[in-house]
């Protein structure tokens, strides 16, 4: 027998027009419900990861050979090659890049300030550099073995302790006893963090962070390698006057006459306002002619913290150029560049 169920006094039939509206929406939820993977990976929907990463190879092998075959059209075509979009490419302008070559008429004014600021003696053979490099107290071993190993790389320089000496008493009496340059290697967490380097007499002074400092144990390589021949200096990429300035700086450490015998070069590559080192020997196939790099190392990037005026005056210093801030804060552009 039915039970006799009591209406719910609330209770309304639906009109046929509300029962089509939800008929609608409900039509319209299911097929929306229908896409639920992403368009931009085809393979997602495969719950079996052997299969998925199979398929994946499959289509990156096709892509891949895709683009090779585009490349050998183009080549076939006689189009250029195409140029990558990078950061660099898309640098901002820049006011202080020098264009074209120094000894042009439109950097004549640039050319006048570079034959008389601190370096111009050196350049015009003025005197052979003395550096002397040291460290700050009580440095650990792989600072002092960085250390020792710029003195094979810089000729005519010697490494000593600092002694708890301050940077201004070193400063006299460096330019009593002859020395053209001073390098102060600081360190911090066992690991050499950050370099001095201070112009004699009349500066001026360079503040660089020094960052992932690899010396000759740490390359596999042997510091024998390394004879005593001056070795040639490749500077690269200074395109600004405050680049210009940094280089020249660098520039002034080394001998400015090579020994080719011993085939040694030392690099300074700025890219993006760091400062790449690196110390090769090149060898030439005898067979092809072809020259090979081999490196003999350390190995090191510098970031350029500040310039300041004369010798170091942590008080009174006239700085030309310091980044301001934390990191980034002088960075209103992912595209700006100061070197």
């Amino acid at each position: 027998m039915k039970k006799k169920l009591k209406l719910n006094p609330l209770y309304r039939e639906k009109s046929q027009e509300e029962a089509d509206i939800k008929n609608e929406s409900e039509g319209a939820e299911e097929i929306s419900q229908e896409v639920k993977f992403p368009s931009h990976n085809q393979f997602n929907n495969i719950k079996c990861k052997a299969v998925r990463l199979q398929k994946n190879l499959k289509l990156k092998k096709e892509k891949t050979k895709a683009k090779k075959e585009a490349r050998k059209e183009r080549i076939k075509s006689g189009l250029p090659k195409a140029v990558p979009h990078t950061i660099e490419s898309l640098r901002e302008k820049d006011e202080t890049v020098v264009q074209g070559d120094i000894d042009d008429e439109e950097n004549e004014e640039i050319k006048i300030d570079l034959e008389h600021d601190e370096f111009a003696s050196y350049y015009k053979h003025g005197y052979e550099p003395k550096v002397l490099i040291t460290y700050s107290d009580n440095p650990l071993r792989k600072t002092r073995i960085f250390g020792r190993e710029l003195t094979r790389i810089i000729p005519n320089s010697i490494s000593l302790y600092r002694n708890r000496s301050g940077v201004k008493k070193m400063v006299k009496s460096a330019i009593a006893r002859g020395f053209t340059d001073i390098i102060v290697i600081n360190e911090n967490m066992k690991q050499p963090n950050g370099l001095l380097l201070v112009h004699l007499p009349d500066g001026p002074t360079a503040h660089f962070k020094l960052s992932n400092p690899k010396i000759t144990p740490e390359l596999k390589k042997n510091y024998r390698e390394i004879t005593e021949h001056r070795p040639e200096v490749i500077l690269n990429n200074f395109t600004t006057r405050l680049g210009h300035t940094v280089s020249r700086m660098l520039g002034a450490l080394f001998h400015y006459e090579p020994e080719f015998r011993g085939r040694r070069a030392v690099t300074f590559h700025n890219q993006r306002d760091y400062i790449f080192f690196r110390h090769h020997r090149y060898e030439f196939n005898m067979k092809t002619g072809k020259p090979k790099l081999r490196e003999l190392g350390p190995r090191f990037t510098l970031k350029l913290r500040s310039i300041q005026k004369g010798t170091f005056d942590s008080k009174y210093g006239e700085y030309e150029w310091i980044i301001q801030g934390r990191r980034h804060a002088m960075e209103t552009s992912r595209r700006k560049f100061f070197l």
